[in-house]
């Protein structure tokens, strides 16, 4: 119990220290849609919100709703719905994300072992064009890429422990992005214009506490997100150009909290910030602090 305080305690440390690179295109968290728990009703909704803060001191509100179906014992369905407000120097501006369809098979427990197997996809709700006062505005005020992704991974589960690999792949670019940092009087974004984003890689570590009386439930976690190219974008010459260092390593902390009020009815608590990061995240993802809260109803 002493080695797993001091787990605790450190990802806590790295919570609440600042760094940049904690972000989420939506691989860190399809991750949750891995069961490790054995439900006990066909049903349940989850209703969140995330506050973080970003680059520039830009501050993120943004709620989902999750629902799941759990069609047999091996096989359930997920979607999601997120939406996001971005405020900073540049202004205010809100919209609907992205919605996901996720799909998790789950092999049949042995000896507290077991596999699970998770693909789905992400289907943007804007182009990552949104303005204000018409003016183009950087991709950290947008609330999607406008990649249309697939996601692929795999957990493995023993004792309490957790282990998922995943990737998260554009496989269709509609991102519209018209921003230049040349017109934008500030060099605290990078140039986004027609922005195209290479493909992530993740892998997750995961230690699952209970209390006795099973009613909390406490997962500290350390995740390891490899960009896998540089991404590009189109000059004001109309020629395609790398970011320099925008591939490379992000590790992330993260921990989250369940309190079981009833059979039905949970409550939860997730905080993340980041341990190490890319040099350059021009994908407006840069976060150095996450916060959600979470309400889950099952039936």
């Amino acid at each position: 119990m002493k080695k797993t305080a001091t787990v605790v305690l450190l990802i806590m440390s790295g919570i609440f220290s600042y760094a940049q690179g904690c972000s989420d295109a939506g691989i860190c968290t399809i991750g949750q849609s891995f069961e490790t728990e054995k439900a006990d009703f066909k049903n349940s909704i989850e209703f969140a919100t995330v506050f973080g803060k970003g680059e520039s001191d830009v501050t993120y509100f943004s709620p989902y709703i999750t629902y799941t179906r759990k069609v047999n014992e091996q096989f359930s369905l997920a979607t999601k719905i997120t939406f996001s407000s971005a405020n900073g120097s540049f202004g205010t501006r809100a919209s609907f994300g992205d919605a996901y369809l996720i799909g998790n098979y789950t092999l049949k427990e042995e000896n507290q072992k077991q596999w699970s197997f998770l693909t789905g996809f992400k289907f943007p709700f804007t182009s990552s064009n949104l303005k204000i006062n018409e003016y183009s505005i950087p991709l950290d005020y947008q609330a999607s890429l406008g990649t249309f992704d697939l996601f692929l991974g795999t957990n493995y589960k023993i004792f309490n422990w957790d282990f998922n690999l995943a990737l998260q792949i554009p496989v269709f670019n509609n991102n519209k992005n018209s921003f230049f940092k040349e017109y934008a009087g500030t060099n605290d974004f990078p140039s986004t214009n027609l922005f195209e984003r290479k493909s992530d890689a993740l892998f997750r570590t995961t230690y699952n506490i209970k209390t006795t009386n099973q009613k909390w439930v406490f997962k500290p976690s350390v995740l390891f997100i490899y960009h896998l190219g540089e991404d590009s974008y189109e000059t004001i010459y109309n020629k395609r150009e790398t970011i320099k260092d925008s591939d490379g390593l992000t590790i992330n902390g993260n921990i989250v909290s369940f309190y079981k009020i009833n059979s039905l009815n949970s409550i939860g608590l997730s905080l993340a910030a980041p341990f190490a990061v890319r040099t350059t995240r021009p994908d407006g993802l840069t976060r150095s602090f996450v916060a959600s809260i979470q309400y889950i109803v099952q039936f």
